[in-house]
C-alpha cells in the first residue's frame, strides 16, 4: 500500500470518527471516539510528513546527504481574533531560508510545523488536540522577519480560554473545589488565600487591609467583608 493511499485511508477515518463524533450521545463512547481521533491525527501527520520526505527525495537524490538533526520548538506565544487563532513561532532567519523549507500541516484538532534546514538544524513542533475543531482548509501560515505565524481558522467563532484541552485540564485543577453542601465563607477563605499566596506584596497588603477592616466593622456589630 503506497503512502497516497495510506494518507487518504487516514483522512477518510477521520473524517468518519468526526461524524460518529457528533453523533454519540454517551459519554463513554466519546471518549473513546477522541482517542482514536488523536491516533489517526498523530499517523496522519506522520504519513504526510513521510510522503513530504519521499518527494524531496526523489527530486533531489542528494537530500539525504544534508539531512540536519531536529529539535523541538517548545517555547511559543498564542493569541486570536474572533476568526482564527494565532500562533507566534520565534525563529531566527527564518524568513531568509526558501518557503517551501517551512511546512505546516493542519488537521480538525492539530497542527505541525517543520522548518527544515535553518541555521544547520530541522525545527519541529507538533500540538494535539486543541481545544476547538478548526477549518484546516482555510488555515495557513506566514512568514514574517524572525517570526512563523501559524493561522488557525476557527470553526466556530467563539473566545477560546487556552489553546488545547491539556491546558484547560490543568486549570480546571487548580481551581478551588467549591462543595455545594459547604459554607459558602468557607469557599471564599478558600479563593482570598489561593490570591493572597500567588499575588504579589501590593495584592497581599491590600487584602490584609481589607481584613482588617472586616475584622473591626465585625466587632462594630457592622457587616463583614463588604470590600
Amino acid at each position: 500500500m503506497d503512502l497516497n493511499h495510506q494518507i487518504n485511508q487516514l483522512e477518510a477515518d477521520l473524517l468518519e470518527l468526526g461524524t460518529l463524533l457528533e453523533k454519540s450521545e454517551r459519554k463513554r463512547v466519546q471518549e473513546l471516539l477522541k482517542q482514536e481521533q488523536k491516533k489517526v491525527e498523530k499517523e496522519l501527520i506522520a504519513k504526510r510528513q513521510q510522503k513530504e520526505q519521499q518527494t524531496r527525495s526523489e527530486t533531489d537524490p542528494s537530500a539525504a546527504s544534508k539531512a540536519a538533526y531536529t529539535v523541538k520548538i517548545t517555547n511559543y506565544a498564542w493569541d486570536q481574533s474572533e476568526k482564527f487563532v494565532k500562533i507566534y513561532l520565534t525563529l531566527k532567519d527564518v524568513h531568509k531560508i526558501p518557503s517551501e523549507n517551512v511546512e505546516v500541516t493542519f488537521t480538525e484538532r492539530s497542527f505541525s510545523v517543520l522548518v527544515k534546514n535553518l541555521d544547520g538544524k530541522n525545527h519541529q513542533m507538533t500540538v494535539l488536540n486543541l481545544l476547538y475543531p478548526i477549518d484546516e482548509k482555510d488555515s495557513y501560515k506566514k512568514i514574517k522577519t524572525d517570526m512563523l505565524l501559524v493561522m488557525c481558522k476557527k470553526q466556530t467563532t467563539k473566545k477560546w480560554e487556552c489553546l488545547t484541552k491539556v491546558e484547560k485540564q490543568s486549570k480546571d485543577k487548580d481551581k478551588p473545589s467549591m462543595d455545594e453542601n459547604a459554607d459558602p465563607s468557607e469557599g471564599l477563605m478558600s479563593v482570598l488565600k489561593k490570591i493572597y499566596a500567588e499575588g504579589d506584596d501590593e495584592m497581599k497588603r491590600t487584602i490584609n487591609k481589607a481584613w482588617t477592616e472586616s475584622q473591626e466593622k465585625k466587632l462594630r456589630g457592622e457587616d463583614m467583608m463588604d470590600f
